[in-house]
């Protein structure tokens, strides 16, 4: 085999990897009585602003997800794509030590790449935190299973589907 086919084969793969990811968030979006909102975006978006860029709203409107570790057990945050997280607030709203988690490790014990990280559909539930901020706009998009993916919701819904709490996660600016 070549390493052009190698490459084909390895692209066809992750391609299939990441419709079975969207096909997951797909149904567990129906499961919980929530419409299936899900668009694709072939070019992906790897960033909060990338993703607002593709879907035509403000960075803030992007509910960005971002795993945590803490011990074997995953934390999520969904944070407005215009905020940073405080690791500092993460550890006093959940009462556990996090660090930042690696990519191998968000797909094994996620299911989803990091990039494509959604809020629903993971493969060991994780705890969550809902950043305060998102409750202030009135439509999100979150990540649904791949980069190239994302799903209209809002900060009650994600709530719910998530299972999560409210907390003051974001990261305080100087000045």
């Amino acid at each position: 085999m070549s390493q052009r086919d190698s490459q084909r084969d390895n692209q066809g793969a992750q391609a299939a990897e990441a419709g079975g990811s969207v096909e997951r968030v797909r149904q567990a979006l129906l499961a919980a009585g929530h419409p299936d909102t899900i668009r694709g975006f072939p070019e992906g978006m790897r960033s909060a602003a990338e993703a607002a860029a593709a879907v035509g709203c403000d960075v803030a409107q992007i509910a960005k997800s971002i795993v945590f570790r803490a011990g074997e057990r995953p934390v999520l945050v969904i944070a407005s794509g215009a905020n940073r997280v405080d690791p500092a607030k993460v550890e006093a709203a959940t009462g556990l030590r996090v660090e930042p988690a690696k990519g191998r490790w968000v797909r094994e014990v996620t299911g989803f790449a990091i990039g494509g990280v959604s809020p629903v559909g993971h493969l060991t539930p994780p705890l969550v935190l809902l950043d305060e901020d998102l409750f202030r706009l009135p439509r999100l998009w979150a990540a649904a299973g791949s980069p190239s993916h994302v799903f209209e919701t809002g900060a009650e819904a994600l709530l719910r589907l998530s299972g999560g709490q409210r907390a003051l996660i974001r990261e305080e600016t100087p000045g």
